[in-house]
């Protein structure tokens, strides 16, 4: 993954965000983003080559990691981000609109006394909804953690009798306690993330429920 690539594009956005956003940036690229690429992928490393199990047979490894870890912590960590940033390009796109038919009105009103365009309720309505998908696919990745690996302890030892295992074998897991506190770490973050989207949506509403109820008392005293 390009993470350069990643960090420009929620650069460009970051200056269009509130001061929570910007916060939420933040936690996002500092310890989301640096630790998976500093920490996490050290960890981890090649863990199926560290996957060992106390038989020969030929295929039972694998079988036995591929039923204990379908996918890997760092490619669903990666997928996590790359969902939880895309509602976030939502408002880049919206702004660049709005600047562009704002352009446009200019110039074909090149003689006319027109105010400008004001960026208002359409890029509110589009901060809500992209804060909106951020809890969502936040929350969807965190139970999807719970629920494929069966909990978000790393277990040092785990016991498989898929086929073409024999019998019941025993597989251990390089490093349970080190995983265990990096993913604790991850999905810690991930909550603050959520706290932050929750504490600028309702940030949002208030501020535009005064600015609603001003305005209906200037337009009520006029």
């Amino acid at each position: 993954m390009d993470w350069h690539s990643l960090q420009s594009l929620l650069g460009g956005v970051n200056k269009y965000s509130t001061s929570l956003g910007k916060v939420w940036f933040s936690v996002i690229f500092i310890f989301r983003v640096l630790v998976l690429v500093v920490a996490a992928e050290t960890v981890w490393g090649d863990e199926q080559s560290d996957f060992v199990c106390n038989t020969q047979q030929p295929g039972c490894r694998n079988v036995c990691y591929d039923r204990f870890f379908p996918i890997s912590h760092i490619r669903l960590w990666v997928f996590q981000l790359l969902f939880v940033s895309i509602p976030s390009f939502l408002i880049g796109m919206h702004v660049h609109q709005r600047k562009k038919s704002r352009k446009n009105i200019k110039i074909f009103n090149q003689n006319a006394n027109l105010q400008k365009v004001k960026i208002d309720a359409p890029l509110l309505r589009t901060y809500l909804v992209s804060i909106l998908f951020k809890l969502l696919f936040e929350g969807i990745f965190m139970f999807l953690f719970y629920w494929i690996y069966e909990g978000y302890k790393m277990l040092r030892l785990v016991k498989c009798s898929e086929y073409p295992c024999p019998n019941t074998v025993d597989c251990f897991i390089s490093r349970p306690t080190e995983k265990t506190i990096c993913t604790i770490f991850m999905l810690v973050t991930s909550a603050v993330c959520m706290l932050l989207n929750v504490a600028e949506l309702c940030y949002l509403i208030v501020k535009y429920s005064i600015f609603q109820y001003n305005l209906w008392i200037s337009n009520k005293n006029q």
